[in-house]
């Protein structure tokens, strides 16, 4: 069975287990990071020499990077439509994917560290301003995006939606302010009607 490295509010370990569920993959998952240490074992990191979480296990092949892992997932499972088989299309969400990593949650997780994680007395008032900023640059980005399709990648739910929908949970979720982006919040609405959304990521912050 698929074994899943990783505590189950960590935004990129709910990315992997929301993709799993999509996709009808039985899993076996086992706490890691944070609070539940293993991550700095030796164990584990001869598995994934970064210390982060997830790390899956596959009968004998190892994988980290959760976005590769939705990936491989997505491919795994032989005609699903969360990969696409229009190279264009394909390459559309892997884009959206990425975009999400070195961009939204680039600018989106100071935030969430100083709104989430941090004691109120030692909050950073400019970083937090900076990070607002930057957080809804990324908001307006897929707002615009969204103007003439249901779903980033075109008319259809892909790997593309996953780590920018756990992101955009985490964006609409902090007490900030938020202009009305209704594209957006249309797309947000359909992720929110999907079932291992609603169980995997519309959780507590922590």
């Amino acid at each position: 069975m698929l074994k899943i490295w990783g505590r189950a509010n960590s935004i990129n370990v709910q990315k992997v287990i929301w993709c799993c569920g999509e996709l009808g993959f039985d899993y076996e998952r086992i706490d890691a990071g944070n609070e539940f240490g293993v991550n700095d074992t030796p164990e584990y990191l001869s598995m994934n020499p970064n210390g982060l979480v997830p790390t899956i296990e596959d009968g004998d092949f190892t994988l980290w990077e959760s976005n590769t892992i939705v990936r491989y997932l997505a491919h795994k499972a032989q005609g699903s439509t969360l990969y696409p088989s229009d190279i264009q299309c394909r390459f559309d969400a892997e884009r959206w994917m990425d975009w999400q990593a070195t961009t939204f949650w680039q600018g989106l997780r100071p935030l969430f560290i100083q709104l989430i994680r941090t004691p109120l007395h030692r909050r950073d008032s400019e970083v937090i301003a900076a990070a607002e900023r930057s957080a809804l640059n990324s908001a307006r980005i897929l707002n615009a995006r969204l103007a003439d399709r249901p779903y980033l990648a075109g008319g259809d739910f892909s790997i593309g939606d996953i780590p920018a929908a756990v992101t955009a949970y985490r964006w609409y979720t902090l007490d900030i302010p938020r202009p009305k982006l209704p594209n957006l919040e249309r797309w947000y609405g359909r992720m929110a009607e999907r079932e291992h959304f609603r169980a995997v990521v519309m959780q507590p912050l922590s």
